[in-house]
């Protein structure tokens, strides 16, 4: 297997290898377990930021506080979007969900609170998760990049959301989301655009965040990791063995330009977003890959934030929602 293993945080901070994975760890003593749980703790810091060390470097962004706080802005930005939903897909009474890259958890809990019968499990590279969780809610230590750990034809549903510059190998991470769903399960997967548009051409000519997009982009391509992916979704998925697979496409505005009550409150978190996210965003891939010094990384972002924070422009990005569903006479 290509991972330690799925490892279990529980609600007594304790770590343990589930049963899935027991295999993984041969006969280890608690030491050795001790030991996997401490280099997972072993966190890098560079450039002022905190990083994940377990499969170090595979993930772009800081796993510190205040990026932390970013992914439940975000997570606000993506319930608006959805007026309250936390998936579009017609799943009805899960025994089994999983989610990939849960980050702080807050979709996991939220999901395990309205399914109280599911078992919701998220995984992420980082234990950042609170532990304080409702009892049918679990997070686990893994790799979506790598060989999934969990049994063939085991979960109802499979979600996951803002993986963008995170996987080599697409057409591989769909085959072990399909073979991971029972049959007639179905997975979800939500992405953003990181190209903002405008309709009234309020985006300045040239734009810096335009500028900084692009640098993204070919950072991440340069790594094997593209961050436009967005449009790629229900393509991959139908190529996949899905069925029924379905798109359904949102506008982000960011600020609190638009005139409707329901897009400018998304703007206006959405803007916040942005100003906490950018920044750790970027840092690692700019100066890992690029080899961008951190001065000019900051000098650049710094025409970001301006230009986010200019209230003329009347910038969106897109979000794509894409379902489909293992056909229910699959092996």
């Amino acid at each position: 297997m290509d991972s330690i293993g799925n490892i279990l945080i529980d609600s007594s901070e304790e770590f343990s290898a589930t049963s899935d994975t027991d295999s993984a760890f041969g006969s280890a003593s608690p030491s050795d377990a001790i030991s996997i749980v401490s280099g997972i703790n072993n966190y890098r810091f560079e450039n002022g930021r905190r990083y994940h060390a377990y499969s170090e470097g595979h993930y772009y962004a800081p796993n510190d506080d205040r990026q932390n706080a970013q992914l439940d802005i975000f997570h606000h930005v993506y319930s608006l979007a959805l007026d309250g939903e936390l998936f579009l897909a017609p799943i009805t009474e899960p025994e089994r969900v999983l989610d990939l890259g849960t980050g702080t958890g807050l979709w996991v809990m939220e999901m395990a609170e309205r399914f109280p019968d599911a078992t919701v499990i998220g995984n992420d590279l980082s234990p950042i998760q609170p532990t304080w969780v409702p009892q049918n809610a679990q997070f686990e230590v893994d790799d979506y990049t790598r060989d999934w750990v969990h049994p063939r034809n085991s979960f109802d549903f499979v979600h996951a959301r803002a993986l963008y510059a995170t996987v080599e190998d697409w057409p591989k991470f769909y085959q072990e989301a399909y073979n991971t769903l029972k049959p007639g399960g179905w997975f979800e997967h939500l992405e953003t655009t990181i190209q903002l548009v405008s309709d009234d051409g309020t985006i300045p000519n040239p734009s810096r965040v335009h500028e900084w997009t692009y640098w993204l982009d070919v950072a991440g391509s340069a790594a094997g990791k593209s961050w436009k992916i967005s449009e790629k979704l229900k393509g991959w998925m139908i190529e996949g063995g899905f069925q029924n697979v379905t798109e359904v496409v949102y506008k982000l505005p960011v600020g609190n330009w638009p005139k409707d009550e329901k897009y400018k409150a998304i703007g206006q978190f959405n803007l916040l977003n942005v100003l906490e996210g950018s920044e750790g965003w970027t840092y690692a891939l700019f100066t890992r890959v690029l080899k961008w010094s951190p001065d000019r990384v900051a000098e650049v972002m710094e025409g970001v934030r301006q230009e986010f924070l200019n209230k003329k422009m009347h910038s969106y990005f897109l979000m794509y929602v894409v379902y489909g569903q293992k056909p229910l006479n699959a092996p």
